[in-house]
Formats: structure tokens, sequence, C-alpha cells
């Protein structure tokens, strides 16, 4: 039986207005057509890929973002029969054809409809969860998926993020026991982590910081290394691009530069750091070598064989070049972290050519996998709610920026909550 709602004519949404400015402004709900629903947004994730869009200003605006999101359908369209009015949902905001060329060479994230985002707050759709309603248009209810009574719309929120992560395990070439490094223990990481534990793979995490490693041990990790622990210094930029640029003290006019994020209710601008700019290596350090400790614990794990597989969920050249040199013969480097266009780096190409080590990427999600990241979420066999560590009303989606774009050591992943 379909519930009625009350749907006002306007909400509070958080507008992209260009690089590094957003506002908190009053716009029109969402209309939708008979092919469509109108979900009231419960919880929406902060996703790196959306922080570099608002700090690089590589779209044009105006633009509503926010794609990690759940809710409650409040409206569905006359022509809708597969949901209903009332019932809890997970959202997918891109689904391809299945059709075209790239489809058929299951290269979905490169698929033209696919590229296309079907969930929308308003202007140029660009997912609208940091927003009270979003229009989810016809193409992509396929990945729509309901929440089981006993979860919550948190967990709800985390699918998209998880598929992201089972679409890149499956593109490894992994058997039972293999081992895996993942480096970078973010809400990622840790997801890297967990998928491949559950699939029986020796995992050796590695990161910065004790919390997040004591994590992956709970998530299953064989082993962890934590890298603060090592002489050398951690990447450079590995420091810049999580943990932004280093406080200027004593110095008043480098303090005045210095932008202030926030956000009120009266629309007023936003500011959010800007980004430290990547820096690439350098010719001396195409064949610098793995740390030490990391180095003798992957000779003892693989009796020297070297690793089957390396997952790199930080974006840091330096550690591309550590896997690369310490994945065995054939063996696979993945890409999960480095979305950036146009950066630039060095790498011993004779390792990918002569040792058939293969160097690849791994882009957004599979609709496809949805029924299977939903019962790995929804079962708890990986427990997203482990991974969220603060919730931000609407109104201080700012801050949820800031501190996602910049995690301390206590944060993993952070998200913006409605009242349900």
């Amino acid at each position: 039986m379909n519930l009625m709602f009350l749907i006002p004519k306007t909400m509070q949404a958080v507008v992209y207005r260009g690089a590094n400015d957003l506002r908190l402004e009053t716009v029109p709900v969402p209309r939708i057509g008979p092919d469509e629903l109108l979900v009231r947004v419960a919880v929406c994730g902060v996703c790196p890929t959306d922080i570099k869009k608002i700090q690089y200003g590589t779209v044009p605006p105006p633009r509503i973002f926010g794609h990690e999101t759940a809710g409650t359908i409040v409206r569905a369209g006359s022509r809708v029969r597969q949901f209903r009015t009332g019932e809890r949902v997970a959202l997918h905001h891109h689904v391809p054809c299945l059709e075209c060329h790239a489809c058929r060479h299951h290269a979905f994230a490169q698929c033209a409809q696919y590229k296309r985002t079907g969930i929308t707050a308003g202007f140029e759709p660009a997912g609208g969860g940091y927003a009270e309603y979003v229009r989810v248009m016809p193409f992509v209810l396929p990945g729509v998926v309901r929440i089981p009574a006993r979860n919550t719309f948190l967990e709800g929120a985390m699918l998209e993020p998880v598929n992201t992560v089972l679409k890149a395990v499956k593109r490894l070439a992994l058997q039972r026991d293999d081992t895996v490094l993942v480096a970078g223990q973010g809400p990622i990481g840790l997801m890297f982590t967990r998928l491949l534990a559950l699939q029986g793979m020796r995992v050796l995490a590695t990161d910065l910081l004790d919390t997040r490693l004591k994590i992956a041990k709970e998530f299953g990790a064989a082993e962890v290394c934590c890298l603060k622990s090592e002489t050398r210094n951690p990447p450079s930029e590995v420091a810049g691009r999580l943990h932004g640029p280093r406080k200027t003290e004593g110095n008043p006019k480098s303090e005045a530069r210095k932008p202030k994020a926030g956000i009120t209710r009266d629309a007023s601008r936003i500011t959010l750091p800007a980004p430290r700019s990547t820096l690439h290596a350098s010719r001396s350090t195409l064949h610098a070598p793995p740390p030490p400790i990391l180095a003798g614990l992957v000779k003892r794990l693989t009796r020297a064989r070297g690793l089957d597989a390396a997952v790199i969920a930080v974006p840091s050249d330096a550690v591309v070049r550590e896997a690369q040199a310490l994945v065995r013969g054939a063996g696979q480097v993945l890409l999960f972290s480095h979305t950036r266009r146009g950066d630039q780096t060095s790498l011993d190409l004779a390792t990918v050519c002569v040792d058939e080590k293969d160097l690849i990427g791994s882009y957004s999600a599979d609709f496809r996998l949805q029924a299977e990241v939903a019962r790995l979420v929804f079962s708890r066999k990986l427990d997203a709610r482990r991974l969220i560590t603060h919730q931000f009303p609407l109104a201080q989606t700012a801050a949820a920026i800031e501190l996602a774009s910049h995690p301390s050591a206590e944060s993993l992943k952070v998200v913006v909550v409605q009242s349900a």
C-alpha cells in the first residue's frame, strides 16, 4: 500500500558555485516524470571524487553533489511498478546501457550512458545527495536497492563505495591464499582489506596510523605494517594530499591568506582550503628501494616469491613504485586513488614489459554487483557501520568535506545526515 507524503515546494541544498565555493541555498524540490522516483535523502556519504571536483573546480557550476545516497521514496511516477512510496532505498547514480561497444567489452565505466548521472537535486545532474530531496531517473532504477528493516540508512549509503571496491577486487587475477598488499587503510583501503580477506587472500595492510591498522586486523588482515616506524619520511605527496598544507606559524600574512571553511543559512559563501599541488617523482627516486621493514615482511610472507598483487588505495606515486618492486613477476599493481587528470610520474617500464607486472586501474561501480554488495553489507560480513566515524547535518556539509579531505587520526568515513 502506497503512503502519502507531504512534499514541500522548496528545499535546502548545498550548491556548488565554483572552485571551493559551496552555498546553502533554497531551491525547488525536483519534479519527477511518470517513470521516475522522488526520494527524501536520509544519508549521503562524502566521496573523494566529489571533493576533487569541488576543490579543483573541474566541472562548471552550478551543481549539487553527493552520490552515496540512501533515503525514503516519497513519490513514485505513475508508470513505476517495481517501487512504492515509503520504501527505504539505497541509490545508484550510474548504470550502463549494456549494449554499446564499451559494454560489450565489460568496460562499463566507459559507456556513454554510464557517464551520465541519473540522480539530481537540480541544475546539471551531479548526484544531488547534499539536498533534502533527489529525483531518480529511469535509466538508473535497476541500481536501486531496498534496505532491509534491520539495516540502517547509514549502511544503505555505503553500498555504492563498497561496490566500487568489489568491482576492483574482481579485476585482480587471484587465487585463494595469494598475498596482497593493500597500501592505505582509510575507508576504501579497509574495504579492500575486508573483501580480499573474505575471499581467502592473505592481506598485508599498510598505513601511517596505528589506529587504522588495528581496524585492518579486525577486518582480516594477516599482517600490518605501520610505515611511520620506517627510517624514511612518508612520501611528501601523501602528506600533502591526505593531511593538507602545514600550518604557518608566526606569519600573520600567511594566516590572513588562509581561507576559512564555513556554511550559514543565509547562503553565504563557503571557502574550502585549496589542495596542495601534486609532487612528482624525480629520476633519482625511480629505483628507490621499498622500505626495509615492508620488504622484509613481504619476503617472509611470500617465501621470497613476492606479492601476487598490490592495491594502491592512497594517491602516492612513491607507493606505486614500491609496490611495483614488491610484486612478483606477472603480478599486478592496481591503482584506485590516482583520479586527478594530468598527474605524471616516473616508472621503470621494463617491470611491465620484461617482468610482465601488470599496472591496472579500476574506477567507479558495476551495478550488476549490487545484489552481491547488498548481501555483504546487509549481512554485515562487511560491517560498514564500523567505517563511519563522523556524521554532519546538511548545514555543515563544508565541515564534512573539510574533514574528509584532511582526515584526522580518528576519522574514517564521513557522512551528511538528515532527519529521515
